[in-house]
């Protein structure tokens, strides 16, 4: 069922919004999370609201996908420079207030379904349950032909969680930037998957493709469907790009657990 964005939340995140953002960064932030039409006319707080309302009265979008897009950076953004926590907070109590709660990958989803929900996925991930992950790439592909960008969007935020689990996990230093392609950085780095210390040459080719592969859908998660500025082709994804997406994250994600795993045996 389609869920609003209550109003209270629309106050905050407005608020939010007007403090942390120009009308550049505002225009760009609510085009990158797929908000409807053309940025209002006003000040930012008064476009701010008016996009968020908006958003609610168009059935075209899922609001509550929009809302997690918009607030993604705000509730994962590392502590230090301009952000203390306090944004994140505030939106974190306004949530609970209204019953709802974010999850890490941009998503808002009913308070008493996310959190098992995201320990589940963190569980699964922990103890390399290869069975149960395909099961969650299987949810991805459910909706392809639907929604093949929230598809798209899932599957990547299967890669995106394992790489926050892999890195803390080790306990290694978490990037500034919290999404998927840097993430993934820290993860290859640590695996070891570079090209130039394989000495197979196939193996070499595939490992590269792999790479850039993660760049693309790291790529397309952001850019599909989205409003573009002038001078930049705008596209549509479709259920056979979402195909393509999904299947790749989820060779991608089962051959790092696969990676992990080996080590982790080899070094106990």
């Amino acid at each position: 069922m389609r869920q609003l964005i209550p109003s209270p939340v629309i106050s905050v995140v407005a608020d939010t919004c007007t403090a942390r953002e120009t009308h550049a960064s505002l225009d760009s932030l609510f085009a990158y999370a797929d908000a409807p039409g053309e940025p209002p006319d006003g000040s930012k707080h008064v476009k701010a609201l008016e996009w968020l309302r908006r958003t609610n009265k168009d059935h075209s979008v899922d609001p509550l996908a929009v809302l997690g897009r918009l607030i993604e950076n705000y509730m994962e953004q590392p502590i230090g420079t301009w952000n203390d926590g306090s944004d994140a907070k505030k939106i974190e109590a306004i949530l609970a207030q209204c019953k709802l709660r974010y999850v890490t990958g941009g998503k808002v989803v009913a308070a008493q379904m996310s959190a098992a929900a995201s320990r589940t996925l963190e569980t699964l991930l922990k103890s390399f349950d290869y069975r149960a992950i395909d099961e969650e790439f299987s949810r991805a592909l459910e909706n392809v032909q639907s929604e093949p960008r929230e598809a798209v969007s899932a599957a990547s935020n299967i890669l995106e969680s394992f790489c926050k689990v892999f890195i803390a996990e080790n306990s290694l230093e978490l990037p500034a930037k919290q999404d998927l392609k840097p993430l993934w950085t820290v993860v290859r780095k640590h695996l070891g998957f570079d090209p130039s210390a394989i000495a197979d040459t196939d193996l070499q080719t595939i490992l590269t493709g792999m790479l850039a592969t993660v760049e693309g859908i790291a790529a397309l998660r952001t850019h599909a469907s989205s409003a573009h500025g002038a001078g930049v082709t705008s596209y549509r994804i479709e259920p056979r790009h979402a195909r393509l997406a999904i299947h790749a994250a989820h060779t991608i994600t089962l051959f790092a657990l696969e990676t992990w795993e080996k080590r982790r045996k080899s070094a106990g």
